[in-house]
């Protein structure tokens, strides 16, 4: 018996135009999802952004309109940018699509993690009615694999701010042990090793309770239903803080309309105390969890969209509890495509 092996071609001889090639990262998460095109020198050049996320899985019992949002959105993708399949090298996927309610559920694996690790556990999964290659589906990570009532707060998971955090720490000038803040609906601290391993993360529920007070309570009428923007006044927002600090988030919520009420504090000094007053819970959560792996000398990277991003930086510098604070703007660059990404090189798909 001969046997023959055959070596694959280098992509130059399969494709002529291999210069051309790019890579697709998937981002759903509860309410959104975003699909992003890479170009070889790992620049996003389009993106597409639908308003359907695994929430509608989870209210609807099944997944056909997040695959449809995710097949339209590829396919727009490629029509708008001249493509074809066979000039797309990798598809990438992050986020709550690797859940239960998303399109392939992939289990978290366990803290502490790094690039290898996420890299290794990865899944390909072909699913025809999506597209017409396999997807790679990004695990998250959880803070253990044990978890009982004794244990219960220094628990934790997420599913795409891990990838976000490899994209920072890439970008950033890494000095040693990292606390990454990444503020949006769901507030996601995470802390990294020496060697740039994610040790743990902890979730706040801050953006959606802020959502909930400016929106559908008492206060909605002092802040006038409208959140802080980026021009925020700083002192509004540092007493803010200060009130939730030394009394409790509740009750400093509360004085929000007593400043309207009382000092006729105008709503968008309102809607920055209320920010700060939120805040504070986040900082407080922050040193006194057990899901963190903290150490005195950590170097804190605030990361996120306005004001959030610089208001939490000033409150952690306020707070002095870490001598080395900075914000990153990453601009319009997409964080958690980028990280996806990050793991495509590590893999050799792109």
């Amino acid at each position: 018996f001969f046997f023959l092996m055959i070596r694959r071609p280098p992509r130059s001889t399969l494709f002529p135009y291999t210069t051309l090639f790019r890579s697709i990262t998937i981002d759903s998460g509860t309410t959104n999802t975003r699909v992003a095109l890479w170009n070889q020198k790992k620049a996003c050049v389009d993106i597409y952004k639908s308003e359907i996320g695994v929430r509608v899985t989870a209210v609807e019992g099944n997944n056909k309109r997040l695959a449809g949002a995710i097949r339209e959105g590829i396919q727009t993708l490629l029509n708008r940018n001249n493509l074809t399949i066979h000039q797309i090298a990798s598809v990438y996927a992050s986020g709550m699509i690797t859940s239960n309610v998303g399109l392939t559920e992939v289990p978290h694996i366990e803290a502490p993690a790094g690039l290898e690790d996420f890299a290794a556990a990865v899944r390909a999964v072909l699913i025809p009615e999506v597209f017409e290659l396999p997807i790679h589906f990004i695990p998250g990570l959880k803070n253990s694999n044990a978890v009982d009532m004794e244990t219960l707060e220094s628990m934790d998971i997420m599913r795409g701010e891990e990838t976000e955090a490899l994209a920072l720490l890439s970008l950033i000038t890494v000095k040693g042990a990292v606390l990454l803040a990444l503020p949006g609906s769901h507030n996601k601290f995470v802390t990294t090793d020496r060697s740039g391993r994610l040790t743990g993360c902890l979730t706040t529920l801050s953006g959606e309770l802020l959502s909930a007070i400016t929106n559908h309570t008492i206060i909605a009428d002092a802040v006038n239903h409208s959140f802080a923007s980026a021009h925020y006044n700083w002192e509004m927002v540092l007493k803010g803080f200060k009130t939730a600090r030394d009394t409790s988030l509740t009750r400093a919520v509360f004085t929000t309309r007593i400043l309207n009420q009382c000092l006729s504090a105008s709503p968008k000094d309102c809607a920055g105390y209320l920010l700060g007053a939120v805040l504070s819970s986040d900082i407080s959560a922050v040193k006194k969890s057990s899901a963190l792996m903290l150490s005195p000398d950590m170097q804190v990277v605030v990361a996120g969209k306005e004001p959030l991003r610089s208001a939490l930086t000033r409150l952690f510098e306020e707070d002095g509890s870490f001598s080395d604070v900075s914000g990153y703007d990453s601009g319009d660059l997409l964080l958690s495509g980028y990280g996806a990404l990050i793991i495509a090189v590590y893999n050799g798909d792109f």
